[in-house]
């Protein structure tokens, strides 16, 4: 469907997934909000981004109204999509912090991002009509 949808239906599976990918964004737009400086933009530096503070902005941004639209169901399967995009990059941007490629995501990998991303992706299959 297109626009919105705002169905808060918790017995039903694809309206639960798609709170959860909204409300799983929260903590990542905290960590670029709060602190002097905040703890993700030394991520952010490390992972090779020029000017570090601005695509932290930026993915603030995007993560913000992305987040929105996902919980209220307006435009869900592109929000879906978008924010999946958003997790693949941070899923490449953990691979130049760590200068290597990990897989797990408790040594530091990129294996928690892209099972969200591809979470966002199966979210936007089961909205889109």
């Amino acid at each position: 469907m297109f626009g919105a949808t705002l169905n808060f239906d918790l017995s039903n599976g694809a309206v639960l997934l798609r709170l959860i990918c909204s409300l799983f964004l929260l903590p990542h737009i905290w960590s670029k909000m709060v602190g002097s400086p905040p703890p993700a933009l030394e991520f952010f530096e490390k992972a090779g981004f020029k000017p570090a503070a601005l695509y932290m902005r930026l993915a603030v941004v995007v993560e913000v109204l992305a987040g929105l639209a996902l919980f209220f169901g307006f435009y869900t399967q592109w929000a879906a999509l978008f924010v999946a995009a958003v997790l693949l990059v941070a899923s490449i941007s953990v691979c130049f912090h760590n200068r290597s490629i990990k897989w797990m995501w408790n040594k530091g990998g990129m294996e928690y991002t892209v099972l969200w991303a591809l979470t966002c992706i199966a979210v936007a299959l089961l909205h889109w009509n």
